[in-house]
């Protein structure tokens, strides 16, 4: 290993926040798996995952904290992102996020059952993926051309699925949705990674543009 790429794993070591992104997707999985475990009314083909937060769940409170703890970190992840940002689009992709990372807790306030969950649920997902979408641009905006064409393509092909496939229950089209920021986070980590292994003059935050 060369000593620009030791360098670049040991300045995510010493900066553990940004691993938070990655840290979010980890726990809400094991969140959700928890969850069902505690639930075995829970069909994966027939429910929404919030309704392990709803009146019907054995433990709600559960459910529910977990969405509050992971919007904390999502919001963490997201200020890291702002941190990060090369370009002013970029540090508009981490803005949008800090938004989803609010709507993500907000879950956890209004969970299945009251009025406005709908609402908070829905524009968690929309707040994520017009993220995920800015971001892309800003990564195409710095010249990473082709890293940038692929988040961009995840944030315009995954509404896009989630519209048109006839998915058979909230739950899975809720898991696919999770997949796909699992996915994004993981791509943000390997940039940041290959941003910290190459010459400077590949990244140049926007404040000296």
């Amino acid at each position: 290993m060369g000593s620009s790429r030791r360098d670049a794993v040991a300045t995510l070591i010493r900066h553990p926040l940004r691993l938070t992104g990655l840290a979010t997707v980890i726990l809400a999985w094991v969140v959700i798996y928890l969850a069902v475990q505690r639930n075995p009314w829970f069909v994966f083909t027939e429910h929404a995952f919030s309704d392990l937060g709803g009146a019907l769940a054995a433990n709600p409170a559960f459910f529910n904290n977990g969405m509050k703890a992971l919007g904390g970190l999502f919001v963490l992840y997201a200020l890291v992102l702002v941190a990060d940002s090369a370009n002013k689009v970029e540090a508009a992709g981490g803005a949008f996020a800090v938004i989803a990372g609010l709507f993500l807790a907000l879950i956890g306030f209004y969970p299945s059952g009251i009025t406005l969950h709908a609402f908070v649920s829905l524009w968690f997902f929309l707040q994520t993926d017009l993220a995920i979408i800015t971001w892309g641009l800003g990564i195409l905006v710095s010249g990473w051309r082709g890293f940038g064409a692929v988040v961009t393509g995840i944030g315009v092909v995954g509404p896009l699925a989630a519209v048109v496939v006839p998915w058979p229950s909230i739950a899975v089209l809720e898991a696919y949705c999770i997949a796909l920021m699992s996915l994004w986070v993981g791509l943000m980590l390997r940039l940041h990674y290959l941003r910290l292994t190459t010459s400077s003059s590949a990244y140049v935050r926007f404040e000296e543009r």
